[in-house]
């Protein structure tokens, strides 16, 4: 902290002279009475009021050390400060076909890849993040930000019903959700550009096969990671019917072959998750591959800082005629 009117310090030097006049005259002062014969109060003890007299005057000095030190003007420092961060744009491609409601995951795949997916957006506040879904068509449902808590929001309330909804095209377009997510990166200036691209199925819907968009990423710099969630073999899909809901075991139809291919051409990775906690754990390694320093150099401007000080003064010369008025009121 520094003082923009240093002068004003040299006010303090007065309370030199004022505390030996204090010390000296206090007695001299104060109201006396004459009596004949003192012994009777020699040995009577002191009360309350009279030990705590003294805080009124420490009260007062106070006052004047900060009203001094306001009239300073305190500032906080310009500085320079060089700061290492880790920053990456990444963009989650996240399948919402109908098959995401199996519940071979908890709740569902669905929603397992959802409250994952936060967690990692959680623990990465300095990455441009951005989110893209797919079906049978895919669009952007968050463009790239550091805004984590809009994407938050926005990826809780990502649904697979809107595909039963016609809303989109069902299905699973890998090719076109890869694109998608890609579209958003290519531009970046980032030196580390990432997708996650995350489905339960195999490519059977859109213009673009998973290969040529996994062929276009790679000509844009950007590493692709896939994973393939689901359990092997059949899962439990539920399927509303008349009064309630019925559940059927549903095949688990994954293309690990093309997945693994596209993280192989963009120099990724290929995932398998089974259950909740392979899941959560694919995350954490690919948080941990991922990792950019980025040398960051701030800048902290200076402000007034005298606030507290004319605040606190205020407080103690109130508490100190108020004190004076009621507990040590004097009478004439």
């Amino acid at each position: 902290m520094e003082f923009a009117n240093k002068e004003y310090l040299f006010l303090l030097l007065l309370l030199i002279p004022y505390l030996i006049w204090y010390l000296m005259y206090r007695k001299k002062s104060e109201p006396t009475m004459r009596m004949s014969d003192t012994m009777a109060y020699r040995y009577a003890p002191r009360s309350w009021k009279v030990v705590l007299m003294p805080v009124q005057q420490i009260l007062r000095i106070a006052v004047f050390v900060l009203v001094v030190l306001v009239l300073a003007r305190p500032q906080t420092q310009n500085s320079w400060k060089n700061q290492t961060m880790e920053g990456i744009d990444i963009m989650l491609a996240m399948d919402v076909s109908t098959s995401m409601l199996a519940e071979d995951l908890k709740p569902n795949r669905m929603e397992a890849a959802k409250q994952v997916a936060a967690e990692f957006i959680t623990g990465r506040p300095n990455d441009n993040i951005g989110l893209s879904i797919f079906a049978g068509e895919a669009f952007t449902q968050c463009p790239m930000t550091t805004d984590h808590a809009s994407l938050l929001n926005l990826l809780q309330g990502v649904r697979t019903d809107i595909a039963q909804r016609g809303l989109i095209e069902d299905g699973t377009a890998i090719g076109m959700g890869l694109a998608n997510a890609v579209s958003r990166l290519k531009d970046s200036k980032a030196k580390s550009k990432v997708v996650i691209l995350l489905t339960d199925g195999s490519n059977n819907r859109g213009d673009l096969s998973p290969m040529t968009a996994a062929e276009i990423a790679k000509s844009f710099g950007i590493r692709v990671y896939t994973i393939g969630v689901g359990t092997n073999k059949v899962a439990p899909y539920p399927m509303t019917v008349a009064g309630g809901v019925q559940y059927v075991n549903i095949p688990v139809e994954i293309d690990t072959k093309t997945l693994s291919e596209i993280a192989v051409t963009t120099n990724g990775d290929f995932y398998r998750a089974t259950n909740n906690k392979e899941l959560q754990q694919i995350y954490k390694e690919i948080d941990k591959l991922e990792k950019s320093k980025l040398n960051v150099k701030k800048f902290s401007k200076r402000y007034e800082a005298y606030q507290p000080f004319a605040i606190a003064a205020v407080l103690l010369l109130l508490l100190e005629m108020l004190l004076r008025i009621t507990i040590f009121r004097k009478l004439p």
